[in-house]
């Protein structure tokens, strides 16, 4: 789960399951034959924070693994991979213990049916010792526990339990009550008879609830699509009727007949209900990001985020801290995306499992996402005294910054340019916590304006602007006094950021606010980039390329200089040098002029190819620009060409997956019960399909052919930046063919 931030594409194996869009599928739970198993893992983790704390290590008794001063529902139990289809693919084999932590990173969760059962959606991502990864995508909803064992098992914690906590009333004169914080509330203190009744669990009376998660594996980060595939398989379960097909259908197609839409082409395949769109940019445009960064930006706000972004490419120390695993990871990978073309390489574990928690003391940079215990304490949270720790509280919209670094070139116009685009689409640049209150005032001005009218609230989205709306907000203030001073002038936007009128005439196969979602992640992806594309414009003049070969290059790479630092730094504006005299030392910074060197003699890094070719584009436009740099402030000029071509690719469909179809089932097997997720037929999701399975119709095999047909005559005149979705030639080969 650490390592390197660099990853292969996933056509680095020849392997047949490279080209597909999912590569496991996956059922996490709890085992009926082993019964509630304890997490050892967990409860160590407990008894080293009481150690810590200077409390006593009987609260974590590790000897039995049982916890009485914790309340049985909410103590850890150690969850299992249930089932796991296929048993294995060799260029991606399954890590059990990993995937079964970071589906399940809290065990086993129970409930009865007076508590919450909402199901969660939260993914998680693997990197190998190759340095590329895996991504893993989880909804882990709630089943009613049917085994009469571990119905048993649980009312007989809580008799021990409640046991424990009356012998400590009876013999404690002041009954204090601080061991039993985690269990009651304050109110509870004085009554037994509350605390009995809360504190227990009656097999006659309640309905015990057991947590289960279901997980699709794949190599690249569709989110969006991952996760309405899971919903919709959930929802398939907790229907009144049952599905159209029985569940193995959809699986066996979304793990064998499902492919990897090609770079620059769109795709659409079949969920239980509905279809699921998803695309992937071409060779010449940003990388894949499906997370949204609306969230990242409402979450952390603009300016934090633009302050944590810079501790991450200063290499800090950067803790992410939320109640929520996927806002863990909305955040670690929005921040990490924003770092093109330079790529993370240190120790990356966006959800860390509580197991693992000495890795914080580590003294190496680290980003790392802790999930925080509901009503815990910030100040209770100890962390390594380290200088250059960044702590990241998400869900309190909260940093503690390092004491000193250096500031982001050009901050403060960075950041108007930011929030111009944030505004377009109605997001307070100060974010969605910070603004409660100026959201509030909003909300109020336009009711009043509303009642006002005379128009029974029947007014035009068009005749608002959202610039007068926002005018109390203090960022909006503090931007409009920046305009002014450097005389620009912000134009009035409307609150009907939706789909322009030539978006609404177009047949768009997504939903309107996912298609906003793509259009604000490019255009702020982008604003990052030509940062980048406008400090670097010149750095291959400084670039040192001493080696002959490759192989020698190698031998001698820790005692070469390969990049002339004092004359880069001497052509820098002056408010650059604070922060790119510390940035050209970081490892990223380092690894990225490698890949410059090493492009010399193998297929170029495909960061680095795309980030070169915008360079060229400058020079193109800027064929009488001045040789020494000035700080003057350029705004991304290729918003609305990275906008169209996402556009194009969700108009129309470039690929249509083989739709879900009956299996060669065993009779009777497979069968329906609400609620429940079945058992599934492993023996028809161990392998793809076969050319005597009993579905194959000559409809189908003509559909297939001409879907082949299709998509051989899209890859004819294609460059190798396509191929790379079917495999990418190997290092060695391609020194042969030098």
């Amino acid at each position: 789960m650490s390592g390197s931030g660099a990853a292969p594409g996933p056509g680095s194996g020849s392997s047949p399951a490279a080209c597909r869009f999912a590569h496991y599928f996956v059922l996490c739970g709890i085992d009926a034959d082993s019964g509630l198993e304890p997490d050892e893992l967990a409860v160590l983790y407990q008894w080293l924070e009481a150690d810590r704390h200077g409390k006593s290590q009987g609260a974590a008794n590790t000897t039995s693994g049982e916890n009485f001063d914790q309340s049985p529902l909410r103590r850890t139990f150690k969850s299992k991979v249930l089932a796991h289809y296929p048993q294995n693919i060799e260029w991606n084999p399954f890590d059990q213990d990993a995937v079964n932590m970071l589906c399940m990173p809290k065990g086993l969760s129970f409930r009865t049916q007076t508590d919450n059962k909402d199901p969660q959606f939260h993914s998680f991502i693997i990197t190998r010792e190759d340095g590329s990864r895996t991504y893993g995508f989880v909804l882990t909803f709630y089943e009613e526990v049917t085994s009469k064992q571990i119905c048993t098992a649980m009312q007989t914690l809580y008799q021990m339990h409640n046991a424990e906590h009356y012998s400590s009333l009876y013999a404690s004169s002041s009954c204090s009550m601080d061991s039993l914080a985690s269990s009651i509330d304050e109110g509870d203190t004085t009554s037994l008879l509350k605390l009995q009744r809360y504190n227990s669990y009656d097999i006659n009376r309640d309905t015990l609830y057991v947590s289960k998660s279901i997980c699709l594996i794949t190599p690249l980060p569709f989110m969006q699509a991952c996760k309405k595939f899971l919903i919709q398989l959930y929802k398939a379960v907790t229907s009144q009727q049952p599905p159209p097909l029985p569940l193995e259908s959809y699986i066996h197609n979304i793990l064998y007949e499902v492919p990897l839409p090609p770079p620059g082409r769109s795709l659409k395949f079949y969920g239980v209900y509905e279809p699921v769109i998803c695309q992937r940019p071409g060779p010449s445009e940003l990388p894949l990001s499906d997370y949204p960064l609306r969230e990242v930006f409402e979450l952390l706000g603009l300016e934090n985020l633009v302050q944590v972004f810079t501790c991450v490419l200063l290499e800090m120390q950067i803790l992410l801290y939320s109640q929520d695993y996927q806002r863990l990871m909305t955040v670690a990978e929005g921040i990490t995306t924003l770092l093109f073309p330079f790529q993370w390489q240190h120790v990356y574990v966006p959800i860390l499992p509580a197991s693992l928690l000495h890795f914080l003391d580590a003294p190496v940079p680290y980003l790392m996402g802790l999930q925080s215990k509901e009503g815990t304490d910030r100040s209770k949270l100890e962390l390594p005294q380290e200088a250059n720790l960044c702590f990241v509280d998400i869900d309190n919209h909260f940093i503690e910054l390092p004491e000193e670094f250096p500031q982001f070139p050009n901050k403060v116009d960075f950041i108007q340019e930011l929030s111009e685009i944030l505004l377009q689409f109605g997001i307070p640049p100060e974010g969605s916590l910070r603004c409660s209150e100026s959201a509030t005032k909003l909300k109020n001005l336009v009711l009043k304006d509303l009642v006002n009218d005379k128009k029974n609230g029947n007014i035009s989205a068009n005749n608002i602007s959202m610039y007068e709306l926002l005018k109390g907000n203090e960022t909006i203030a503090r931007l409009q006094a920046l305009a002014k001073r450097t005389g620009v002038t912000m134009e009035k936007m409307d609150l009907s950021a939706s789909l322009s009128e030539k978006e609404k005439d177009l047949k768009l196969q997504c939903e309107e606010a996912e298609l906003r979602d793509y259009q604000l992640n490019v255009q702020l992806r982008e604003v990052f980039a030509n940062r980048f594309t406008q400090m670097f414009a010149d750095y291959e003049a400084f670039v040192i390329q001493t080696a002959q070969d490759m192989e020698s290059w190698l031998t001698n790479r820790e005692q070469m200089q390969n990049f002339d630092k004092a004359s880069f730094l001497s052509d820098q504006p002056e408010p650059y040098l604070p922060f790119l005299s510390r940035f050209i030392e970081t490892q990223m910074f380092a690894t990225f002029i490698d890949n410059k060197i090493m492009s010399q003699w193998e297929e170029k890094d495909p960061l680095l190819r795309v980030f070169d070719s915008r360079i060229e584009k400058i020079r193109l436009y800027n064929v009488r620009a001045p040789t020494l740099r000035t700080s003057i402030y350029q705004k991304c000029s290729t918003l609305k060409e990275a906008v169209q071509s996402i556009e194009q690719r969700l108009m129309k469909m470039d690929h249509t997956a083989i739709h879900p179809h009956l299996l060669d089932m065993k009779i009777g097997q497979g069968k329906y019960e609400q609620g429940f997720f079945p058992k599934l037929q492993s023996d028809v999701l161990a392998t793809g399909p076969a050319n005597n399975n009993r579905w194959v119709s000559r409809s189908a095999t003509a559909q297939r052919r001409k879907d082949r047909l299709r998509q051989h005559s899209e890859h004819v005149g294609l460059d190798n930046d396509l191929r790379e979705v079917c495999g990418r030639p190997s290092r060695d080969a391609l020194m042969q063919e030098l």
